[in-house]
């Protein structure tokens, strides 16, 4: 009975370590952050390619891509997890949480991004895989040591962060033009109103752990209000470009119109009072202007 008894309960126990470990390297990843990552660039791929769309470059550009974002996430972790530890919201994370270790995670995050710069080369075209590296580079190696040191380092972060849909045009097209410089830019600026509304929700979270964000260095949030109206109403006219170019149509001309007004609208509440309130209005925002914005730039090209 005793052995029959002990073999029923280690079942479930080991089952539940593989499974807790399995989520565990999941979630270094940043899965959430790794869907905007795929969406962008199966975008960006859609929209640069020329002739007919072929169905297994396109998920090999796409998975690519992904897994060099999912291997610059977890080496990030790696790199961050002594200021993760000291923060409210990432306190939990597999790292400062003692689940994973350091060294584990690093292997982790070297293999991920090493197999999407392979697929990326193999799969796709050399010039697709040079960016993507860059991602990696710029991401580690100047952005993330930089938060330590400047606000400023929102600015560079946005480049790694806005490369994915150039990425996705290059692997369908094999260079870069002008459309696909316009969706690297509607990224790029987006992303200053998007992180400037984060920055002021966990302002205390940031300031605990040392790093100066805008809303840390200047408390009142002029600065930061100011930045989100700036970049929000620079994106407006920005986000016309692909119907300039001939990447779309007209129809998207004018959701990119209706969204960038609205857009630029939270901006400039959330600058008026600049209360977590406002802010949260502006993230909200900004996460439902980009899916709408690329879903208006691929309707218009059906």
């Amino acid at each position: 009975m005793k052995d029959i008894r002990a073999g029923v309960v280690s079942v479930p126990l080991t089952a539940g370590r593989s499974s807790t470990c399995l989520a565990d390297y999941v979630a270094l990843t940043k899965p959430r952050i790794n869907v905007l990552v795929v969406a962008t660039s199966a975008a960006g791929y859609y929209l640069g390619a020329q002739g007919g769309l072929r169905a297994l470059p396109m998920a090999s550009a796409i998975a690519g891509t992904a897994l060099v974002a999912g291997g610059a996430a977890v080496l990030n972790q790696v790199y961050e997890r002594d200021t993760d530890a000291l923060m409210r919201r990432t306190r939990m994370r597999p790292l400062p949480g003692g689940r994973v270790s350091a060294a584990d995670a690093t292997i982790f995050g070297l293999a991920l991004a090493g197999a999407g710069l392979a697929l990326l080369a193999v799969r796709a075209n050399l010039f697709a895989a040079l960016l993507a590296l860059a991602t990696i580079v710029i991401y580690l190696a100047v952005y993330t040591p930089m938060k330590r040191r400047t606000s400023l380092a929102t600015l560079i972060g946005a480049v790694p962060g806005a490369l994915p849909p150039l990425i996705g045009w290059t692997a369908a097209r094999g260079d870069v033009s002008l459309g696909g410089f316009a969706l690297f830019a509607i990224v790029f600026l987006w992303q200053i109103p998007h992180f400037m509304a984060i920055a002021w929700m966990y302002r205390d979270d940031y300031r605990t752990a040392g790093f100066p964000m805008l809303p840390v260095v200047e408390p009142d949030g002029r600065g930061t209000g100011r930045q989100a109206v700036l970049y929000a109403a620079a994106l407006l006219p920005v986000s016309l470009v692909p119907t300039l170019v001939g990447v779309s149509g007209l129809a998207y001309f004018g959701i990119a119109l209706v969204l960038g007004l609205g857009f630029i609208g939270l901006a400039v509440r959330f600058a008026r009072s600049r209360s977590d309130i406002t802010a949260r209005w502006l993230f909200f925002g900004s996460i439902t202007y980009l899916p709408l914005i690329w879903i208006g730039m691929i309707l218009d090209r059906l």
